[in-house]
């Protein structure tokens, strides 16, 4: 191939890993990758650091080798190198790079001839990783069922539902990877194919344009455990949804495992073909819920216990109390925070945290209004809510209208006359010997001190 056809493929592969991670994780890990070249069966990617390097290969290696196979079905394998180490693909075979690793889906005795209708595996997603918590112990007890008995009675199908980035997909490879590595209750290999339902859209009109319907359909239907992630993607698609349809009833009869994912439970997937619907909600449907404090901490403790770096706790709080829409954006932001300390060699520190993670952590500040912080804080001083804006000066309803005063000052970006405004028309001294006076407490007063700052993360969360 001359270096023209190469550089477009080149560029093909690196704008869908851009589509895929995001600008942000694109331009500070993706985008500073070379092509040095491809010789035979491999082709060399370098990078300015081997920290960047081992990073590289370890989140993105099997993505970017899947990609490279998909454009040039001859490259097989992807070294990764560092920039000063090879010049050349020869001189990065000469090197020794480590391999991407083959997906454990194939095996040495029996290579996998099938065409490229799974998808890898992610290394990162078994069981051991995946944190339990109350907002995911169903859908993880459900999961490990299907991964030690797959095709028992009311797990089949078993349907995962739940928002982006609450770890529908780590549990979904996670029990791929225990099924193919522990095999079946004979001992016997299982197959198992993964893939998302826009691959199997895709895949599906490709057999059709190629005359190749029946090998697709004996491809899926050959298989002992079939994992479709995103089923949503199928709404409005009526022939594709068809063919999945077929082929899930397939599996079914044929006691074989199904495992789907979706954002939303199979009744409230609209736009899916009825009968589909009503047999996604005969096996086990578990939901995923968003994530609590508790377990957002747990999860970064055994993120951080693995990154090699000190991390003080109270930079986990801050970040478990920051961001808490998405795991996968709370572990990319801890990945971000060590990826800086190793490059820079600087310690972390409440100070660096926020300034690495800036404009993540301006897209989660949550913008709290001075009626919700009256609320809480009402509630939390056993008060009616009216009594913040009275006239009453007791002690009882003064010391909490100035916690509210104060909060109202450092959680909203509102004037110190418009906070007056809302406590009753008060004037803006008032709000500012509010927030002396309770600055004062905290200094001298421990538990008062402990209280605030309990109502700030309340408010925060």
């Amino acid at each position: 191939m001359d270096k023209p056809q190469l550089a477009t493929i080149w560029a093909k592969i690196r704008g869908i890993l851009q589509a895929e991670v995001g600008d942000a994780e694109y331009r500070n890990w993706l985008r500073p990758m070379t092509l040095v070249g491809v010789v035979g069966d491999e082709a060399a990617i370098s990078l300015p650091t081997a920290f960047m390097r081992d990073w590289v290969r370890d989140h993105h290696g099997a993505r970017v080798n899947t990609l490279w196979q998909t454009e040039w079905p001859e490259v097989r394998r992807v070294n990764f190198v560092v920039n000063n180490v090879a010049h050349s693909p020869v001189e990065a075979r000469a090197a020794q790079p480590a391999e991407i690793p083959k997906p454990r889906l194939e095996t040495e005795e029996k290579p996998d001839t099938r065409p490229d209708i799974a998808v890898a595996l992610d290394p990162r997603f078994t069981f051991e990783a995946f944190v339990v918590g109350k907002p995911n112990e169903v859908a993880h007890a459900c999961a490990r069922r299907v991964a030690e008995q797959p095709a028992c009675h009311g797990f089949n199908p078993l349907f995962l539902y739940g928002g982006v980035g609450l770890g529908k997909t780590h549990l979904m490879h996670a029990i791929a990877w225990e099924l193919t590595e522990r095999g079946g209750a004979n001992g016997k290999p299982v197959s198992v194919t993964y893939l998302s339902a826009e691959k199997f859209m895709y895949r599906f009109i490709a057999a059709i344009r190629g005359h190749q319907t029946i090998q697709f359909k004996e491809q899926l239907r050959g298989v002992d455990v079939l994992m479709v992630d995103d089923l949503q993607f199928l709404i409005g698609k009526d022939n594709t949804q068809e063919e999945f349809f077929h082929t899930f009833n397939y599996l079914v009869e044929a006691g074989k495992q199904i495992v789907i994912s979706a954002d939303k439970s199979p009744s409230d997937l609209n736009g899916l073909d009825n009968r589909l619907r009503t047999r996604l909600g005969c096996g086990m449907v578990a939901d995923l819920h968003s994530t609590t404090y508790e377990l957002r901490i747990s999860i970064l403790e055994s993120k951080a216990a693995r990154a090699g770096v000190p991390i003080p706790p109270k930079v986990l709080e801050f970040l478990a109390h920051k961001i808490t829409s998405s795991v996968r954006e709370l572990e990319g932001a801890l990945n971000r925070l060590v990826a800086h300390a190793n490059l820079f060699g600087r310690v972390i520190t409440l100070e660096t945290t926020q300034e690495v993670l800036h404009d993540i952590l301006r897209a989660h500040d949550r913008k709290v209004t001075i009626e919700e912080i009256q609320k809480k804080v009402a509630e939390h001083y056993n008060i009616s809510q009216t009594e913040m804006t009275s006239a009453r000066r007791a002690r009882a309803v003064a010391r909490p209208r100035q916690v509210a005063m104060y909060l109202s000052k450092q959680l909203t970006t509102r004037s110190l006359p418009e906070i007056g405004r809302k406590f009753g028309n008060r004037d803006h001294t008032t709000v500012m010997h509010a927030v002396s006076r309770v600055n004062e407490l905290m200094q001298a007063d421990g538990d008062f001190a402990e209280g605030v700052e309990l109502l700030r993360r309340m408010l925060e969360s």
